[in-house]
C-alpha cells in the first residue's frame, strides 16, 4: 500500500498533485511520501507483537535526514554501515543505544565514532576485524559490544548482486569457523560478546530463507551457550522484498509470525533491519520529457531523469514501473525511456508499452523510495535532483538541488603547480 494514486486522472502524492511538485520545484525530482513510509514501519514493527525486538531501519536503503528523523521519532533504530551513516542517523536525531554498526571495512576512525556515541552493538564481519575492535576499544578505556555476522551459506533465491549470505559472498565468516571466532573474541580485551548476526541478502521474495538461516543462527546459539558465552540479540538483517511489477513477497504479518514462531523461546532480543520494505514504495521519481525519437527499430522517449539519478534499472536490469503523471487514453507501444546520459546503458525502461507523450509531459517512476537516490552520481557532471518529502496536502523540500556551481565545490586549479607540468 502506499499513497501515490490517481486523482481525476491527475497522479497524486497523497494530497499533492504531482504536476504542483513539477512547477514549483522542477524535475528530476525524488518524491517522498510521510504516510506511507509511516503506515509501512509501523506494520513491520507491529508484526512481531509478543516478541522482544528491536527495528532497525537500514539507513543505506533511504538516508535523507527528514526520513531518517520520521523514523526515529516512530521509534526505529538505525542499520549503519559507515561512518557517514552513523553521522546522517545522529544529526537526525536516532538513538546510538538503538542501533547497530555493520558492514566489512569499518576502519578505525569509525569504530571510535560508534564507540563514543554509544553504538548499541558492531556486526563484526572478520578475524581483523575483531582484533582491530579490541585494539580500538582498548585505547578509549570501553568495551565495545560485538556480535559476529554469520554467513549460513543460505541461498536467498535473488539478483546475484544483492545475495550476500552463499560461500562465494564476502560478507560474514562462514558459520564453521564462526564458534571459534566467538571463543577467541571471549579472551581478547576490550570486547563484550553480545549477540550473533546475519544477513543472507535483499528483496526476498520468500519466508523459507529466513527459516533456513534462522534455524542455523539458533543452532550457533545453543552451542556458544554451551561455552559459558552470553548471548542476547540475534540479528537476523533485512531483506524482505517489495512489489516493483508482480513479484509476491510475504506481508510483514506473515513473516513476523514464522520468525516469531521459530525464536519465541530462545531467550533472546530479535534485531531486525528492514530498508527496502519501509521505503521502496513510498518513493517516486518524478522526471519530465524532453523529446521523442523514433528509431529504426525502436522508439525513444528522452527525459530528463537518467542513471545518474537512478541507477538500479541500468545496474540490476531492475524493473520500475512508470506512470503518466495525466492518464491518457489510446493505444500503447514498446518504448524505451532513456536518459541525457552518454551511455547506452542510461535508460530507466526498456520496451516498455507506454501511449503517445509529447515533449513536457511528465512521468513517474515508481518504487523509487529505496537505494535510488542514495546511489545517485555526478556523472557527465550532472547536479543531483532534490527530494522532498510530502505530508497530507503540503511539502517540504529536504535536499536542494544540485547546482553547477556545486559540482566543482573542494576543487581548484593550481595555476603554477600546473604550469611546471606542462613547461
Amino acid at each position: 500500500m502506499h499513497h501515490f494514486q490517481y486523482r481525476d486522472g491527475l497522479l497524486h502524492a497523497e494530497d499533492v498533485p504531482l504536476t504542483r511538485l513539477a512547477e514549483e520545484v522542477g524535475t528530476p525530482l525524488y518524491v517522498y511520501s510521510a504516510a506511507t513510509l509511516k503506515r509501512h514501519y509501523l506494520a513491520f514493527d507491529g508484526a512481531f507483537p509478543d516478541l522482544d525486538h528491536l527495528v532497525c531501519y537500514s539507513v543505506k536503503a533511504n538516508s535523507n535526514l527528514a526520513v531518517l528523523n520520521l523514523l526515529a521519532s516512530l521509534g526505529a533504530g538505525m542499520d549503519i554501515v559507515s561512518g557517514g551513516e552513523l553521522h546522517r542517523a545522529l544529526s537526525a536525531g536516532a538513538d546510538p543505544s538503538r542501533s547497530v554498526f555493520s558492514g566489512v571495512g569499518k576502519q578505525r576512525w569509525e569504530i571510535s565514532m560508534a564507540l563514543e556515541a554509544g553504538i548499541l552493538m558492531f556486526n563484526v564481519e572478520s578475524s581483523q576485524e575483531l582484533d582491530l575492535l579490541s585494539d580500538t576499544a582498548l585505547n578509549l578505556q570501553q568495551q565495545a559490544p560485538v556480535a559476529i555476522r554469520v554467513n549460513p551459506d543460505v541461498d536467498p533465491k535473488t539478483h546475484p548482486y544483492i545475495s550476500t549470505g552463499l560461500r562465494k559472498n564476502k560478507f560474514g565468516l562462514p558459520m564453521a569457523a564462526a564458534r571459534d571466532e566467538y571463543l577467541r573474541a571471549a579472551d581478547l580485551p576490550g570486547l563484550r560478546i553480545r549477540g550473533v548476526s546475519c544477513h543472507i541478502g535483499s528483496q526476498l521474495t520468500q519466508v523459507s530463507p529466513f527459516v533456513d538461516a534462522l534455524r542455523r543462527l539458533l543452532d550457533l546459539v545453543d552451542g556458544l551457550r554451551g561455552e559459558g558465552l552470553t548471548i542476547d540479540y540475534l540479528d537476523l538483517g533485512g531483506g524482505l522484498g517489495i512489489v516493483y511489477n508482480q513479484e509476491e513477497p510475504p506481508h510483514p504479518v506473515e513473516y513476523g509470525r514464522v520468525i516469531s514462531q521459530e525464536v519465541k523461546d530462545a531467550g533472546l532480543t530479535l534485531i531486525l533491519e528492514p530498508g527496502r520494505v519501509i521505503a521502496g514504495n513510498a518513493g517516486i521519481l518524478l522526471t519530465r520529457v524532453i523529446y521523442t525519437k523514433r528509431g529504426e527499430v525502436k522508439d525513444f522517449v528522452v527525459v530528463d531523469g537518467a542513471m545518474n539519478d537512478l541507477i538500479r534499472p541500468s545496474l540490476y536490469s531492475a524493473y520500475h514501473e512508470i506512470r503518466p503523471v495525466i492518464e491518457t487514453a489510446g493505444a500503447s507501444s514498446p518504448k524505451d525511456v532513456v536518459g541525457p546520459i552518454c551511455e547506452t546503458g542510461d535508460f530507466l525502461a526498456q520496451d516498455r508499452p507506454l501511449t503517445e507523450l509529447r515533449p513536457g509531459d511528465l512521468l513517474a517512476v515508481m518504487s523509487a523510495g529505496a537505494y535510488c537516490f542514495v546511489m545517485a552520481s555526478n556523472y557527465n557532471s550532472r547536479g543531483r535532483p532534490a527530494e522532498v518529502l510530502v505530508c497530507g496536502d503540503d511539502y517540504h523540500v529536504v535536499r536542494t538541488r544540485e547546482r553547477t556551481i556545486d559540482l566543482i565545490r573542494g576543487e581548484s586549479v593550481p595555476a603554477e603547480f600546473i604550469a611546471r607540468a606542462i613547461s
